[in-house]
């Protein structure tokens, strides 16, 4: 699935994805807004109403009906900046780690569980892209919705200073250990198609990682004392990007600079 175009949809028994007009190389095809709902049950919950697009807004809210919450995954604009809009349209709150971007008094936390009707979404803390970056598992489809955590297509970045490479090495071994424990199957990511196989993707994710922070490692040792503290990060992306369109390098060096932090933290 992840090789055929992505455009959305519907999505097991409970999920409809809303497909945001924001495509660019780091939002992949465009901000995948969630839209759940159980069987049966008039009201929804929304997940990262995404960009202040007015198309994309009427079509989440017309794929959602009566909203009783909307959740957000993490603080980036592409995922949250018509939250508070749209929840005030429709009449609810929005729930997220980080107070700043909460509507109403209910925050959003590891261990929670969101029930409306018959749809639980149960809350996994996954720090790593970002601090507040987390995860949500239905255990009704076996799926998790990961934000930016793990995408439908390529992989994520770390970003320095936010992100976190030791957090979010820690976050794949978690979700890692729900696929491998069965509890999740399918991955429904916050941009990209939908992954069918959860620790596939999971066991790529981590490997790709460990394989990059060897690459920085040597490229480090490369490149020795001669070169100016402030140049490195550029120089490592030089070589250990050399396979990435340069579009892409200025997000590179902000996920090289978390990997130098790593690398030194770890001494």
């Amino acid at each position: 699935m992840a090789d055929a175009a992505w455009t959305g949809g519907a999505f097991g028994t409970v999920a409809h994805c809303v497909l945001a007009p924001n495509a660019s190389p780091m939002t992949l095809d465009g901000t995948n807004t969630w839209v759940l709902r159980a069987p049966g049950s008039a009201r929804s919950v929304v997940v990262d109403p995404g960009p202040p697009d007015a198309s994309h807004l009427d079509a989440v809210a017309s794929a959602a009906g009566d909203v009783a919450v909307v959740l957000l995954t993490h603080h980036h604009l592409d995922h949250s900046e018509a939250a508070r809009a749209f929840a005030e349209r429709v009449g609810c709150g929005v729930r997220a780690l980080d107070p700043a971007y909460r509507l109403g008094p209910e925050g959003l936390g590891e261990g929670d569980v969101v029930a409306v009707d018959d749809l639980e979404v149960h809350v996994v803390a996954t720090p790593g892209h970002t601090a507040d970056s987390l995860s949500f598992v239905i255990p009704s489809e076996r799926a998790v919705l990961t934000g930016d955590t793990v995408l439908g297509r390529g992989t994520t970045v770390v970003a320095h200073p936010d992100g976190r490479l030791g957090a979010y090495l820690g976050s794949l071994d978690r979700l890692h250990a729900l696929a491998e424990a069965k509890e999740v199957g399918a991955v429904w990511p916050g941009h990209g198609p939908v992954l069918d196989d959860a620790l596939g993707a999971l066991d790529f994710y981590i490997a790709h990682r460990r394989e990059r922070l060897a690459q920085v490692r040597e490229a480090l040792r490369s490149l020795g004392e001669e070169v100016d503290r402030d140049d490195v990060p550029r120089r490592v992306v030089e070589t250990v990007y050399a396979d990435v369109d340069p579009v892409l390098w200025g997000a590179a060096e902000l996920s090289v600079r978390a990997q130098i932090e790593h690398l030194r933290a770890e001494g």
